[in-house]
């Protein structure tokens, strides 16, 4: 019990259990939907979200197992989740996709509706300019663009009024790095296209923002490189190290609450302080 509910006192304990209880059952009464949810970035946010009692579906695309396990490691810990595999890449099957999403509200949760999306699929590029090749671009613009555009237009009829919508997009928008031209224009592009999401869907009071990570320690884009390299990217970060998926995905996870209720149409970047 906190410092500030005095022993023997009952009424104050009273106040303090009834406050935990409403916190509790409106987290609990919340469900996410986390688009590459299996590893890194994704599956902290789902771990995160799910520890707040927030139900959670969750996406994977090649590697199955890995997102099945973190729904197990969800359900395991008294938490509900569902993994469901999806391919960004695949704009054809956006509405089947929807039609799963449908199914599983109704089956495991007795729900037509869902309150969070989290968009946070999408692959890297390590090439400069005058190498990226044609086939190259479309597939950055598809899977870390095009795909969070229509996925979120077919999934906002089955998405509560007075939801969230989290688009995640990188540090790589503010700053450049030789190598990352593409992948850094298009996350530019997402965080512009998230204020049109909020202008569009003001009525239904949907709050969109955005989420820029800096440079955190995962596998995505094959990792930070060598030990050396790694202290020369944190030497360039206010806090002195690189973050890690928690970082982001404790971040993630608190913003989806109704303390950030008056948060909408925002770039927030967590990166320690990188190029201040």
């Amino acid at each position: 019990m906190p410092s500030y509910v005095k022993a023997g006192d009952p009424e104050q304990a009273d106040l303090y259990v009834i406050k935990i209880f409403f916190m509790t059952t409106d987290q609990k009464s919340k469900i996410v939907l986390v688009t590459g949810g299996s590893r890194g970035i994704g599956k902290s946010i789902a771990l995160n979200a799910a520890k707040r009692g927030i139900g959670v579906i969750l996406t994977y695309n090649g590697n199955p197992e890995k997102g099945i396990a973190v729904a197990d490691e969800i359900n395991a810990a008294g938490g509900k989740a569902v993994a469901l595999k999806w391919d960004a890449a695949d704009v054809s099957s956006f509405d089947s996709f929807a039609d799963q999403v449908r199914q599983v509200l109704k089956r495991e949760w007795n729900r037509t509706h869902f309150d969070y999306l989290v968009n946070n699929a999408g692959i890297a590029q390590r090439m400069l300019i005058k190498d990226t090749t044609e086939a190259i671009f479309d597939e950055l613009v598809n899977v870390n663009f095009k795909s969070v555009f229509f996925l979120t237009q077919k999934l906002l009829p089955l998405m509560t009024d007075g939801g969230h919508i989290i688009n995640v997009s990188s540090g790589l928008a503010r700053f450049a790095f030789p190598g990352v031209a593409v992948y850094g224009a298009v996350k530019a592009g997402i965080e512009a296209l998230t204020r049109y999401f909020a202008k569009e869907y003001a009525d239904r009071r949907i709050r969109v923002n955005t989420v820029a990570p800096g440079a955190i320690d995962t596998e995505f884009g094959g990792g930070k490189g060598d030990e050396a390299h790694r202290q020369q990217i944190a030497s360039m970060i206010a806090l002195g190290r690189l973050g890690d998926a928690d970082d982001i995905g404790l971040f993630i996870a608190s913003l989806l609450s109704e303390d950030s209720r008056f948060v909408n149409a925002q770039r927030i970047e967590v990166g320690g302080g990188i190029f201040i």
